[in-house]
């Protein structure tokens, strides 16, 4: 009897819900405004109400579960989220117990970037692999860890932060911390570099690819274009990031770091700095790590609340 996986993804302002095979076949794939500004209550009635459609579109009893790759902090193991940046009023939310009273099915929810490692574990560029480094690359930079196949969680299941490394001496992070990587690789930190380069009179073709505001995705066209300032930017964030993936590969000894997110469609612009850096300045034994591209594009988040409830439905 074929079962199945009702996959929801959650991230800034939309989310997906989708009906999966446990091979990863995706159906019934729907988007939604989140519309966070109405509040709490609206938004989870909003998610129940979308899961419900698609728990209608299959047998109720061959349903493994509902998975949920949801914006941390949270604590994947109460399914209590914290204070997530993205949903102002939000705090010590008990998802998992709101929607698996609403829904009658089990429903397990896990970070986002930790679900995206999962995924990519078991569908993606990380398969048959038992250690393996997730790193997301966008607006910030989030992380998951798997560690002897499983995901690595910590005390209180915030393990992965690696966007708050202290890399170098730097600008104010968000967090509190100085210099973290994320405020020095990201989407948005390539974009404020861009920003402050061109503030010094520097002459660059960056914003002819810009649809109104500097963002990575210009910066990076900018740069396969040929743009010398473009280039140096995102070199410099590339330069940054594979310091933090060398961090990684001396701390988890991983068979791979897989990267994802936005800022990795730059490709080798990206790949080649990071890679440059872990082969010169990795220890002998760490230098056959394997620096590779997801493979899941959009769909990680849903792929990795799949894999989430697969390895819960197991365990």
């Amino acid at each position: 009897m074929e079962s199945y996986i009702i996959a929801i993804d959650m991230g800034g302002t939309r989310f997906r819900v989708a009906v999966a095979s446990p091979s990863g076949k995706l159906a019934h794939r729907k988007g939604y405004t989140t519309r966070a500004d109405q509040g709490r209550d609206a938004v989870i009635s909003r998610i129940a109400h979308a899961a419900g459609e698609a728990i209608s579109s299959v047998p109720r009893e061959q349903i493994l579960g509902v998975g949920f790759a949801a914006p941390g902090p949270l604590d994947p193991r109460t399914g209590v989220i914290t204070t997530p940046p993205n949903l102002p009023g939000w705090k010590d939310v008990p998802l998992k117990a709101i929607l698996g009273e609403a829904l009658g099915l089990p429903v397990y929810i896990g970070n986002d970037a930790n679900l995206a490692a999962l995924g990519e574990h078991r569908f993606g560029s990380g398969r048959g692999l038992g250690h393996l480094v997730y790193l997301t690359v966008s607006t910030g930079i989030g992380a998951g860890i798997i560690v002897n196949g499983r995901l690595l969680l910590g005390e209180d299941g915030l393990a992965g932060e690696a966007g708050h490394m202290t890399i170098a001496e730097g600008p104010p992070c968000k967090c509190g911390n100085i210099g973290c990587l994320e405020i020095l690789a990201s989407g948005l930190a390539i974009a404020r570099h861009a920003e402050e380069r061109m503030a010094a009179g520097q002459q660059t073709s960056i914003p002819r690819f810009a649809r109104g505001e500097i963002t990575a995705e210009a910066v990076s066209a900018a740069a396969q274009a040929g743009d010398r300032v473009a280039r140096e930017v995102l070199d410099r964030a590339a330069n940054y990031l594979g310091i933090g993936v060398l961090n990684l590969v001396h701390i988890f000894n991983p068979q791979a770091v897989i990267i994802g997110g936005g800022v990795s469609q730059a490709g080798d612009l990206l790949f080649g700095p990071v890679r440059r850096i872990v082969e010169a300045r990795a220890m002998p034994n760490f230098r056959k790590v394997r620096i590779l591209p997801a493979a899941l594009g959009d769909d990680v988040g849903l792929l990795g609340a799949v894999a989430l409830v697969l390895a819960e439905a197991s365990a």
